[in-house]
């Protein structure tokens, strides 16, 4: 069967899918979205794990996302609620003096008067930096070479606000971009637990430790939900699924036609660019523009096929750096656990277990070689304790972000799951020791669970590392960097394009504003044009 109904085609429904054929189908386009799994939301799904608990089965915490986006589709009136918002982080010590971080203040019995004050100052200057990412994550990244008018003007404002920073701040942003959050820390705090809980920051989700170049752009890339209005994390009311049932419905009131259980196993091309995608399933649809949310390999290596592709473009797709390091670890729990020197309300706000910078290295050293960590980093969260609805009365989910559980590992993770899994109750157990008692029901998704149930090439949940080699002008590599491929009607809209990943939803909002700009400037009443390319090379 072929069908030719549809002007886009958007392959795959995670956030930035959604998106995208949201702003498209409010522009006037006819959207059609194809997503494989049985629900849309990509990585942002709430489902039930064991009976009666539910979870954010991947992206856990919500503190990234657009205000302009939520606005400009109306979110709240589809349903987006949040259970709670602006929560504290709380660097756990297994002696129970726990350092508690907010956006603005730092407190704790181990934290001294002049790290109270550092932290006061940094965390301004970090938020000055932010804004400066922020006003660039907003628009499509600016072209070094052939720009037009528009790129020019977007490097102007980049250059304006640069200059705004003052000279101090200026000197200092490009000083410290170039170093290790590491070195950071070091020369501003000397507390360990809060070195190292904002160094969490500058690696969770990468292939990094604090010792790593690019790990201070990635920080400043996290930071980007403090100027988007988020004072901390936000647990999405109904877990992370119900924003994107907020985003899905978004869609389809706007016309996008959405379907489910429909895998694209190729996007199919000719010399002139694309001419549409098949299904795995058999079916055709013809259109004049195919937008891709899968990671850039996927949609390269899988979907179009590197021998459809110049020998140059293969290249940089097959360089594109994109190991995942994380796993995630849910458990449903008879009660609520009992972390050592924290009451329910503290319980109830993000929770690290990194003890200093040095013990987060070690972990990073163990994953390099292909090993995990016998003491992992952990970003923890009870959303039970905001959201009933997850668990059976009296009962309450955990979830845990495990850094450093490498994708490749060399044992294979069938083998070492079970093991792997009681290491990690076992980890949470020095700080809440009953928790152990407390299990019900386990779940363990590890790099490669993930890469198969999300498909997140790699496990890597970013599309590819948050460094500057790969960011702005260079995402997702020279010659592809504003959403349009080096395929004719070929664009891509996932974390993969800038501004990267998060769950923030500019990746796929302003690939939707490259596409309208494009059909307006073809002047032809269709989106596709040959002109996608003039000077991405």
């Amino acid at each position: 069967m072929t069908s030719s109904s549809f002007e886009v085609i958007i392959v795959g429904g995670g956030h930035n899918g959604l998106v995208c054929a949201a702003y498209l189908a409010k522009a006037g386009h006819k959207v059609l979205l194809l997503e494989r799994n049985e629900r849309v939301g990509g990585a942002a799904i709430t489902r039930e794990f064991a009976d009666g608990f539910s979870v954010s089965a991947c992206a856990q915490w919500l503190y990234q996302f657009n205000p302009t986006v939520q606005a400009d589709l109306n979110l709240a009136q589809h349903g987006l609620q949040l259970a709670a918002r602006d929560l504290d982080t709380i660097a756990l010590a297994a002696d129970g003096n726990h350092v508690t971080l907010s956006s603005t203040t730092v407190h704790g019995t181990s934290v001294s008067q002049q790290d109270q004050l550092a932290y006061s100052s940094f965390t301004q200057q970090m938020q000055k930096f932010a804004s400066l990412l922020a006003s660039a994550s907003e628009r499509r990244a600016p072209k070094l070479l052939h720009s037009n008018w528009t790129d020019r003007i977007t490097l102007l404002k980049l250059g304006l606000g640069m200059k705004m920073l003052g000279k101090q701040d200026m000197q200092d942003l490009m000083r410290i971009a170039l170093i290790n959050i590491y070195d950071v820390m070091q020369e501003n705090f000397d507390n360990h637990l809060l070195q190292a809980a904002l160094s969490l920051d500058g690696t969770l989700g990468t292939h990094m430790g604090p010792r790593s170049p690019n790990s201070v752009f990635s920080f400043l890339h996290r930071r980007l939900g403090e100027v988007f209005g988020f004072n901390g994390p936000a647990v999405v009311k109904g877990g992370m699924g119900e924003l994107s049932e907020a985003l899905a419905k978004a869609a389809v009131s706007y016309g996008v036609e959405l379907r489910t259980l429909a895998a694209v196993g190729k996007i199919n091309c000719n010399a002139d660019g694309v001419t549409g995608v098949t299904l795995t399933s058999g079916e055709i649809f013809n259109t004049p523009v195919v937008v891709s949310n899968a990671d850039p390999k996927t949609t390269f290596e899988k979907l179009v096929g590197l021998r459809n592709i110049e020998t140059g473009v293969a290249r940089r797709v097959s360089t594109i750096r994109m190991k995942g390091n994380v796993a995630k670890l849910h458990l449903a729990l008879d009660g609520l656990p009992d972390f050592s020197g924290l009451d329910m309300l503290q319980q109830g706000q993000r929770l690290l277990i990194a003890p200093s910078m040095d013990a987060m290295e070690r972990a990073f050293n163990a994953a390099k070689y292909g090993e995990f960590s016998a003491e992992p980093v952990m970003d923890i969260c009870i959303p039970s304790l905001h959201d009933s609805s997850l668990a059976p009365a009296g009962k309450h989910v955990l979830s845990a972000l495990v850094q450093y559980a490498p994708y490749d590992l060399k044992a294979g993770w069938a083998p070492v799951r079970e093991t792997y899994t009681q290491l990690l109750i076992e980890r949470l157990g020095a700080y809440a020791p009953n928790i152990g008692a407390r299990v019900l029901a386990t779940e363990l998704l590890t790099p490669v669970s993930l890469e198969r149930e999300f498909h997140l090439g790699g496990g890597h949940w970013h599309h590819g590392e948050i460094s500057l080699d790969q960011i702005m002008m260079m995402r997702p590599f020279p010659g592809a960097t504003q959403y349009a491929m080096p395929l004719a009607g070929l664009y891509l809209c996932g974390a993969g394009a800038h501004p990267g990943g998060g769950v923030m939803g500019l990746a796929g909002r302003n690939a939707a504003n490259e596409i309208i700009s494009n059909s307006k400037r073809a002047n032809t009443g269709s989106i596709a044009t040959t002109k996608q390319q003039e000077g991405n090379s």
